[in-house]
């Protein structure tokens, strides 16, 4: 019976994937990633496999309607991103849409993402946030942060290693150099860290480092 499996993979210690995720990831007929070479030692890893393709961000649009026919024709697909759960922050949503446009099935397990451990590592309120992942690099960044001035939950940033000064920057500009805010860094790595404080705090200490690895920010809400 034909499904589309959309499965989270570790964003750091391979031990955070589940039982059940390996399972499907060997069951299913073909596991599409985001991509291919980040994947397969991953797989190799667990044993599995399954033969691979890729979709990424700059081939999903082509590459939809084909595995849309592979899907009705009865084959059972998983769809990987790189670390995390698909489409958040990553590909994954116009193929869900597709596949529920066409009455196929989809099955999202459990698993990794990257801003649930660094939203609770906080220590800001966790009951109610806005989940804002990369903000735009030029054109409408400056009206994302406007929009979010006056709110009210905590919020929520996905932030590369070489942005990270710039941004902490725009959010003192925006939100106020004494708005509490936290920066996770290598989640579920050996050298995971979490830094907490004031943007101004984050900013000087951020600034007498080299920074490495994808980075969660999460910032008071006013």
């Amino acid at each position: 019976m034909s499904k589309l499996y959309i499965i989270p993979t570790p964003i750091g210690n391979l031990e955070d994937i589940t039982l059940r995720a390996i399972r499907i990831l060997k069951e299913v007929d073909l596991i599409l990633a985001e991509d291919t070479r980040t994947s397969k030692p991953l797989l190799k890893h667990f044993e599995i496999t399954t033969p691979l393709q890729s979709h990424h961000l700059y081939n999903e649009h082509e590459k939809v309607n084909l595995i849309i026919q592979e899907l009705k024709f009865g084959r059972t697909i998983a769809l990987i991103s790189d670390a995390g759960t698909p489409a958040i922050s990553d590909p994954g949503f116009l193929l869900v849409r597709e596949c529920i446009k066409n009455d196929i099935d989809v099955e999202t397990l459990p698993g990794a993402t990257a801003f649930v451990p660094a939203l609770v590592n906080s220590g800001l309120p966790c009951e109610r946030f806005s989940f804002e992942g990369f903000l735009p690099q030029k054109k409408g960044r400056q009206t994302k942060l406007e929009s979010l001035v006056e709110e009210p939950r905590t919020m929520i940033f996905y932030e590369s290693p070489h942005r990270l000064i710039k941004t902490l920057n725009s959010f003192a500009d925006y939100f106020g150099q004494e708005r509490k805010a936290s920066v996770s860094r290598e989640i579920s790595k050996m050298f995971e860290e979490n830094r907490r404080g004031t943007l101004r705090e984050l900013i000087d200490y951020f600034e007498q480092k080299t920074i490495k690895g994808e980075i969660v920010i999460v910032v008071q809400g006013k």
